[in-house]
């Protein structure tokens, strides 16, 4: 079985001619994390946005398309331009579509975190 990540790198690494280490190298990435994300069938949590940065500069990919399809993979819907919800940090976007998979209750306790975060950051020092 395999995932959008496995089939837009396998795509691109065959079209190339290239190994999971030429990627590695172009990217700036260990040649394991390329490896693990190529074969992986389902990625358990978002890649960091480094590796993803990472990654698309050593596929020669558009990082959107390698984010698109990393939060494929991982089961996340990341809001397009123009989307209710879509902001311009993809971070932000991560986390917005992450509260998605959490019960109502997980979402309770993170609103009131965020809002004693919030809270605790407009106090004066």
């Amino acid at each position: 079985m395999d995932n959008a990540l496995q089939r837009m790198m396998r795509r691109q690494l065959d079209a190339q001619g290239w190994s999971y280490g030429d990627v590695a190298r172009r990217g700036g990435l260990p040649r394991s994390t390329v490896h693990h994300l190529a074969t992986t069938d389902r990625l358990v949590r978002m890649p960091q946005p480094t590796t993803l940065e990472r990654l698309a500069t050593g596929l020669e990919l558009p990082l959107e398309a390698v984010r698109r399809a990393a939060a494929e993979t991982c089961g996340i819907h990341l809001y397009a331009e123009g989307e209710p919800g879509a902001g311009t940090d993809p971070e932000v976007a991560t986390l917005i579509a992450s509260l998605q998979q959490l019960s109502a209750a997980d979402r309770q306790h993170v609103a009131a975190l965020v809002d004693s975060l919030l809270r605790r950051s407009s106090r004066p020092e």
